[in-house]
């Protein structure tokens, strides 16, 4: 495989980071997935990162060096993840579990699969398109679905950030997942929290993932996000990941899978800390994000595979 990949998470103007993501890659197989944590009190982080670290230690267990069903794989993954985040929410005797929006993307020989909750999306940009994005499973969708809103109405709603899909919460998730998509050469797929994608529209993101350099395309997304929403600014996040077929010259910061060997794999995942959030927007201490770990790791080992 050859492919350019970035991924960057922004805390905004919120008291701490809700957003988790990350990327893995075996020699035949990439794996990317973004989370968006619900719920106050350290619990909507929570939520979001068993999910990705859930999704991305499942993938490093099966992708040796690729998924025999990339579709399948994320149906029982995310199910896993789920009912991992209900039974950290028993474990601590809170009257509902946490929740976490979630989209994760599996590419496997020059084919994407991708699966999606709630209102964090997915694009595939091609030729300076949007050829495709998730559905959000949110009210105001489905109002504009019934024609009781259009896309500016959508836009300044008040209930536009009201999911009825998610993993944890008191409902199972209605997860929605894509048919296989062949790549070409140039395509980019982007995996975006509402934070991004919110103030900014589907033209202005299709512009910058069209740019050739999607290392810095990124960063200006983010920048030019932020200050739209301005003092309201959400976390944000994405992964951008543009595809090189095996004759174009890729990008110089291209990634290329043909000499790892079959067991290996390379991980970008944020871990659970508060190393990057300023110590006065955080009103956790330290031994709490120990417990939060330790009560993570055990849930998430106790749905493993």
């Amino acid at each position: 495989m050859k492919f350019t990949i970035y991924q960057e998470s922004r805390i905004g103007q919120r008291k701490n980071n809700q957003d988790r993501l990350a990327y893995s890659y075996s020699r035949d197989a990439l794996l990317m997935v973004v989370a968006d944590g619900m719920g106050g009190h350290l619990h909507g982080e929570v939520a979001a990162h068993i999910c990705v670290q859930f999704v991305t230690e499942a993938f490093q267990r099966d992708a040796r060096p690729t998924l025999r069903d990339p579709s399948l794989f994320l149906s029982r993954t995310l199910t896993n993840a789920h009912n991992a985040i209900l039974d950290y929410a028993f474990d601590k005797n809170l009257d509902e579990a946490p929740r976490t929006t979630v989209v994760a993307c599996i590419v496997q020989d020059g084919f994407a699969y991708w699966a999606h909750a709630g209102d964090s999306r997915l694009y595939v940009v091609r030729r300076g398109k949007i050829a495709m994005h998730t559905r959000d499973h949110s009210r105001v969708q489905l109002m504009m679905d019934q024609g009781l809103l259009n896309a500016e109405e959508a836009a300044h709603h008040p209930g536009r950030n009201r999911v009825y899909s998610c993993l944890g919460g008191n409902h199972a998730p209605q997860v929605e997942f894509s048919k296989r998509l062949p790549l070409h050469d140039g395509d980019v797929l982007a995996l975006c929290t509402d934070g991004v994608w919110g103030p900014l529209g589907d033209a202005a993101l299709t512009a910058a993932l069209s740019a050739p350099d999607i290392m810095k395309a990124v960063p200006t997304l983010l920048d030019r996000a932020e200050s739209i929403a301005g003092p309201s600014c959400d976390n944000l996040s994405m992964i951008a990941m543009r595809w090189h077929d095996d004759v174009t010259q890729p990008h110089a910061d291209a990634v290329s899978t043909r000499t790892m060997a079959l067991d290996n794999f390379t991980t970008q995942l944020e871990r659970f800390d508060t190393s990057r959030t300023p110590a006065s927007r955080y009103d956790i201490s330290d031994d709490d994000i120990e417990k939060a770990i330790a009560e993570i790791n055990a849930a998430i080992h106790k749905f493993s595979t």
